[in-house]
């Protein structure tokens, strides 16, 4: 058995972490309340924006003709993952979900796969495990606005428009609620309209949100190609803005979740210690009162 400084020396120790633990706990709490609110705000904003584009380019001869965008190429040659992740970790499986489904999707297209990462613990990985790493974005602020999106948004449209990826796909971490968040990974560019549920090659693994629906022919003012050469790049962007957003939220939500179930188990160890500390003592006070009385004892058979 331990002893009573070995004992006391860790019930201050994990006293100490379950105070950090709590800390981190509470300060998740704050910044998951205000993400929540932000991508719930921006969200139906960003799904009818996706129907617009949708509705653009399903009109007769959008398919590329009306915007560069769109253009659908022969063959796919490589493809490009924008992928969000953490900067920091401390946030239960929500890195190594997302990163999972992303090994998964880079084994199953069987393409050449540039990644733009979004975030620290991405980066790090593809760059351990030798994946085409092009470009790294972190330390964004905790409240990113469009602006600090847009070099992201342009990197991944030249790149498509220079012809270096044939296809550009999203990956990040839906925020469903506070115990629940999704990883998916949708096509981004080219845009197409597909049949209901229709999904990539890979159907178990790309999640797609595009939903069929009966398209109808609306005259545009000034016409179809004049609107997508002004929106189309900006609701691009928007589409991942949304997804940092919903990555934001996912991962301040997970690191919460874990940083409560650190402090219980830290509590409930507490508690063991506790005990365990109390039982040594109470053993050392009962040896030494046996001692005391043993000396007595023989002091007594002496005299």
């Amino acid at each position: 058995m331990a002893s009573l400084r070995e004992i006391r020396r860790r019930i201050r120790s994990i006293r100490n972490i379950a105070q950090v633990t709590r800390a981190m706990q509470m300060v998740a709490a704050s910044k998951m309340r205000r993400a929540q609110a932000q991508v719930l705000a921006t969200r139906p904003y960003s799904e009818k924006a996706w129907q617009v584009l949708k509705h653009l380019a399903a009109q007769r001869g959008a398919q590329g003709t009306l915007h560069p965008l769109l253009d659908a190429r022969e063959s796919v040659n490589a493809i490009g993952l924008v992928l969000i992740t953490a900067d920091k970790g401390l946030c239960g499986a929500y890195n190594a979900n997302m990163l999972r489904l992303a090994v998964r999707f880079i084994l199953e297209v069987g393409k050449p796969v540039k990644v733009i990462a979004i975030g620290r613990r991405g980066a790090a990985f593809m760059a351990r495990y030798r994946q085409n790493l092009i470009a790294e974005f972190s330390d964004l602020p905790p409240r990113p606005s469009i602006l600090d999106i847009t070099p992201i948004a342009r990197m991944a449209i030249n790149a498509f428009l220079n012809g270096e990826v044939d296809e550009v796909y999203l990956g990040y971490t839906r925020f469903i609620n506070t115990l629940t968040q999704r990883p998916l990974i949708r096509r981004l560019l080219r845009l197409r309209v597909t049949n209901a549920n229709q999904l990539h090659e890979s159907a178990a693994l790309i999640q797609s949100e595009e939903t069929s629906s009966a398209i109808g022919e609306y005259i545009y003012e000034p016409d179809p190609q004049t609107i997508l050469d002004a929106v189309l790049p900006r609701f691009t962007e928007i589409q991942i803005y949304q997804a940092v957003l919903e990555a934001l939220a996912s991962e301040h939500s997970a690191r919460m979740v874990a940083m409560r179930a650190a402090t219980d188990n830290a509590n409930k160890l507490l508690a063991e210690l506790t005990l365990t500390y109390n039982q040594a003592r109470q053993d050392a006070i009962t040896r030494e009162m046996l001692d005391i009385a043993g000396g007595v004892e023989a002091m007594r058979q002496v005299s």
